[in-house]
């Protein structure tokens, strides 16, 4: 008799080629059910809240899968972690709901994306933050992101390769913030959504950026938002900035 798992996964994704499985490559998705079937005996297909591209990371995604195995939860936990490679953990499994489903059920999820604007290269955040070498206006940066919150047609910040029923979405946060002395060389930019269309909030982040460095007034991101033409945007920020932080169910 299977039962299902929710489980709860850190990754730092430098050196996976993205979530799904490609012939080849190494992948989040494919990385874990080795694991999982390592662990358990048996193969589990796991399912992510969402995928990520290559190079993006997760503090918290959310994965579920099926299994016979009669392993206690807390027993898989360690089980997991004693055979995970060093760029992944898996922070809490759970016996969930038979009907759970990590993608379906979602209903919000939240991204944090990290920007370093010192002049000198950061060395050591070069894999978790994208490096822009000139300081940005992070209140013109706020104050331009605040008019994408609502529910949008976002046509404008997807980037073509992935069909979609509908490009709207709601927003229901966005926030450009500096951090506090003596780290004030991050700008740390976080959005929150019932969705996100292919590099959504890459897009949206290079476009910021754009006004941040004084290239584009405040007033141009509602234009590009009314185009619904993604060559109307910014550039797409690079991934190693990107963290997933939380799934909401």
């Amino acid at each position: 008799m299977s039962r299902t798992i929710k489980l709860t996964l850190a990754y730092d994704g430098t050196d996976f080629a993205g979530w799904q499985f490609q012939l080849n490559q190494r992948t989040v998705q494919d990385t874990l059910e080795q694991t999982v079937a390592k662990v358990t005996g048996q193969f589990s297909r796991v399912t992510a809240s969402g995928r990520t591209d290559a190079g993006v990371h997760a503090l918290a995604q959310i994965v579920s899968f099926e299994t016979a195995s009669s392993l206690p939860a807390e027993v898989l936990w360690r089980a997991l972690n004693a055979e995970l490679p060093h760029d992944m953990a898996a922070l809490t499994v759970e016996d969930a709901p038979d009907s759970f489903h990590a993608q379906r059920d979602a209903r919000r999820k939240r991204y944090r994306y990290v920007i370093c604007d010192h002049r000198v290269r950061d060395l050591f955040r070069r894999r978790y933050a994208w490096q822009v070498f000139n300081r940005l206006d992070a209140p013109a940066m706020q104050r331009a992101a605040a008019q994408l919150v609502g529910r949008h047609d976002f046509a404008s910040f997807e980037t073509a390769g992935s069909e979609r029923e509908t490009t709207e979405r709601t927003v229901f946060d966005l926030t450009v913030c500096r951090h506090e002395p003596p780290e004030d060389r991050v700008v740390q930019v976080e959005v929150e959504a019932d969705g996100f269309l292919y590099n959504m909030v890459r897009n949206i982040v290079g476009t910021l950026v754009e006004i941040g460095q004084g290239r584009q007034a405040e007033s141009w991101i509602a234009d590009v938002l009314a185009a619904r033409d993604r060559r109307r945007a910014g550039p797409t920020a690079p991934p190693q900035g990107l963290f997933l932080i939380s799934v909401l169910y």
